[in-house]
């Protein structure tokens, strides 16, 4: 979960779609992968590194302005530091308490290159309204009667295409990419969060899905991707610390994971260090304006902070606090679980996504685990004893020495992902209100894209262009 990042291939990816009597090979994540393959027509050399961008590309802002972040997450903490960096003063507005959640903290902590499909795509929503039957499913819409769902549900359909599937492709990409250069320049600088550069395999039980996966992969490969297919023999060579039940699987060697909690907790050191300052329990109930209209003022119960430019990069959280400023992004909250084995029976080498049954796997340390669901629509913090169920009963099918058992007593982490639907995030400044930026609605992906994101909003406020056009996450696409 960037959150669960099981799902962006479903979390992190879509769900697989349904099969059509002229397609027999449906991609899981969402789209006919051979339609995919053949029609995407991708360039492969848009990709541009935030660091391969000359002296004279990067323009210096001549004055340092004050920049209010609401959101103490992995965005929120990524686009702090960046600023920092680039010698901007930084105040984070953080609700939880120092060292908190922030929803986050016990993600699958998976960092995916290889998911370019976006959440909507051809064939989502009816196989996931199929999975609605199915207690234990991955997938659940918490159905009431409500405008907004209405209205995110529509979309979502209106962009379930492969058209969008091939507009989408080359940004995934290269937000992905940029990201995951950036936490292993991190790792380089003698940072320690758990990071392992070995890659992730999407594991299949059935020669249906490992057929489907294949069709991925060479897709993947059109984008310049590293990407290998395997046979169950090939598969236990690469990871031979853990039995496991496979037909085979798909090898993303450019994917990687790290511990999430750890990262957090270095990422509030490193903005601290840098001489920014994060308030803590602090909830912003309104943001006050210039008579120009432009932002002035965060204010919450006991504080109010001033500020010559505003992120807001709250989760799920941003949604409200935006309609009060008269920006109604639709977004719907999706809502997943972890658990967490801290002496397991064996533990594998490489993170994996399970494919069929939606499930993010990660070895932190000695500890596994195991990460999964997307209820959308579903606000409350309680956990679904069905979903965990079947969470669990996913985790021994594929590694048979993972007994049920050993998930007894385990306390279940539950965290709410940011869905928009079109399945990009909201990143950009506002058309609107000109001193605010939006960096939302990252669904799974939020951990993934968390330094990428803060390298664009530092870019945005110091003058400097971004490292690609963003111009599809334009946060008021929807208006």
């Amino acid at each position: 979960m960037a959150g669960a990042q099981g799902w962006s291939r479903f979390g992190n990816a879509a769900p697989p779609s349904e099969t059509s009597p002229d397609n027999k090979s449906d991609d899981t994540r969402g789209g006919p992968a051979s339609k995919i393959r053949l029609e995407l027509g991708i360039e492969q050399d848009s990709f541009t590194s935030m660091s391969r961008l000359t002296p004279a590309s990067r323009p210096l802002c001549m004055t340092k302005s004050k920049t209010i972040i609401i959101g103490g997450g992995v965005i929120g903490l990524c686009t702090a530091w960046q600023l920092l960096e680039a010698g901007e003063d930084v105040v984070v507005i953080d609700a939880a308490a120092s060292g908190g959640d922030n929803g986050a903290r016990e993600n699958a902590g998976l960092i995916v290159p290889s998911h370019f499909i976006p959440l909507a795509a051809p064939g989502m929503l009816a196989k996931g309204l199929r999975w609605l039957l199915d207690r234990e499913s991955p997938f659940a819409i918490r159905m009431r009667p409500s405008p907004a769902l209405a209205r995110w549900g529509w979309l979502f359909h209106r962009h379930s295409t492969l058209e969008h599937v091939r507009d989408c492709a080359a940004i995934l990409r290269d937000l992905h990419l940029e990201s995951r250069r950036m936490f292993a320049e991190l790792a380089d600088e003698g940072e320690h969060f758990g990071l392992v550069q070995r890659g992730l395999i999407m594991l299949c039980k059935t020669q249906h899905a490992l057929d489907e996966e294949a069709a991925v992969a060479r897709t993947a490969a059109s984008l310049a991707l590293r990407v290998d297919v395997l046979d169950a023999t090939a598969v236990a060579k690469l990871d031979p610390d853990i039995t496991m039940d496979v037909t085979g699987g798909v090898h993303f060697p450019d994917d990687c994971h790290l511990d999430p909690a750890r990262l957090l907790d270095l990422l509030r050191e490193r903005v601290i260090r840098l001489g920014g300052r994060i308030r803590h329990e602090a909830v912003v109930d309104e943001i006050t304006r210039h008579a120009d209209g432009t932002l002035a003022q965060a204010r919450g119960e006991g504080f109010a902070e001033r500020g010559s430019q505003f992120v807001i990069a709250g989760g799920i959280r941003s949604e409200a606090l935006l309609s009060k400023l008269g920006l109604r992004l639709p977004m719907q909250p999706g809502k997943g679980y972890s658990l967490t084995l801290d002496a397991p029976a064996q533990v594998p080498q490489l993170c994996s996504l399970l494919t069929e049954a939606k499930v993010a796997v990660t070895p932190i340390g000695g500890r596994l685990r195991f990460a999964g669901t997307m209820e959308i629509g579903a606000r409350d913090a309680g956990a679904n004893p069905a979903r965990l169920r079947g969470i669990i009963r996913s985790a021994g099918r594929y590694f048979p020495e993972i007994r049920p058992e050993a998930f007894d007593g385990l306390r279940p982490w539950v965290g709410h992902r940011p869905v928009s639907p079109d399945g990009l995030p909201y990143l950009g400044r506002s058309r609107r209100i000109p001193n605010l930026i939006v960096a939302t609605g990252h669904a799974m992906m939020g951990l993934s894209l968390a330094p990428v994101t803060g390298a664009v909003v530092a870019a945005l406020i110091t003058g400097r262009p971004p490292f690609r056009d963003l111009s599809a996450l334009d946060p008021e696409r929807f208006h």
